[in-house]
């Protein structure tokens, strides 16, 4: 990686990796959330990006020339860049797009009271430059996108949220796998739109896609190799078990509602607060208890009490 020197303002040198005609921009911290990691690609005939995180506010012309954003999904960290390019065509995956042409539409998208609310949107104009995208056109699933010689190609990968696709530069071989992001916290499923039977689909589904290098929007950066790629998505994944047996083990110490539940905390700290947290952790946990409730190692009463079965 190299250095190059941001935008007056920006708070630390960019570090840059270059993949023939793809470059990784790093936000702070290798794109820790609220900052992304930039993808560019200059095609011979079109200079395009990946979503357009924090870091992209200080990237300078480089970034400021892209002629087509793709964005492989819709949240506010994922938009921060999109008022330096007006002009540019702006692709959103169908699932998304309603998110991404107004805020009723992303309020829509995070669902809860909180989430969606005014103190939210005040949030992310302040924080995110959020600006909505009425202009935003609509893919679907193997997408692709003509760059002279070099070409995107769309691949769905919901759960995440509705829309939520890995985007793969070809013939560079290198796969942008979004908010799969391999970290610590592991998968987020906590809006409206989000689905956790999807994401354990999509979570088996990638390590099937043609890629030799894998770039994350946030933290993990950039892969590799292969089989490293594969330990940390196999961590990644089992996250999923881990809350479901934390869920399970809750629950054998007595019975409880959904709100009880919520209090404890399943993704964040105990006591953690922030706007869209109770939102989150209740479409959370909703969801893994339908699974249980489903398999038959939980019941819940007509009180919407919830207890081992």
């Amino acid at each position: 990686m190299n250095p190059v020197a941001g935008q007056p303002g920006s708070r630390i040198p960019i570090q840059r990796a270059d993949f023939g005609r793809v470059s990784v921009l790093f936000g702070e911290k290798s794109g820790k959330y609220p900052d992304g990691n930039q993808v560019l690609i200059r095609g011979s005939d079109t200079r395009a990006s990946f979503d357009t995180p924090v870091v992209s506010n200080h990237i300078g012309p480089e970034f400021d020339d892209t002629e087509l954003v793709v964005m492989g999904h819709i949240h506010e960290d994922h938009m921060a860049g999109l008022h330096r390019v007006p002009h540019a065509s702006v692709y959103v995956h169908e699932g998304d797009l309603p998110a991404a042409r107004s805020w009723d539409g992303m309020s829509a998208a995070y669902g809860g009271a909180q989430s969606g609310s005014a103190k939210m949107l005040a949030k992310l104009q302040r924080e995110f430059f959020y600006a909505p995208r009425p202009d935003a056109l609509g893919y679907v699933d193997g997408a692709t996108w003509d760059l002279g010689d070099t070409r995107i190609r769309a691949f769905h990968m919901p759960g995440h949220t509705a829309g939520h696709c890995v985007l793969v530069v070809e013939p560079e071989g290198l796969a942008f796998i979004g908010d799969i992001d391999l970290t610590g916290f592991g998968p987020y499923y906590g809006d409206a739109s989000s689905n956790l039977h999807d994401f354990r689909r999509s979570l088996a589904r990638l390590p099937d896609i043609p890629a030799k290098v894998w770039v994350t929007s946030h933290h993990r950066g950039i892969y590799t190799d292969r089989a490293h790629f594969l330990r940390d998505l196999a961590a990644y994944t089992a996250k999923l078990d881990e809350r479901e047996q934390r869920l399970l083990g809750w629950l054998a110490e007595s019975p409880k509602t959904l709100g009880q539940l919520v209090e404890r905390r399943l993704l964040y700290p105990p006591g953690y607060e922030a706007l869209w947290v109770v939102d989150a952790e209740t479409r959370t946990i909703s969801q893994h208890l339908a699974e249980l409730v489903a398999d038959g190692r939980v019941q819940v009463d007509e009180q919407g009490v919830y207890r081992l079965g």
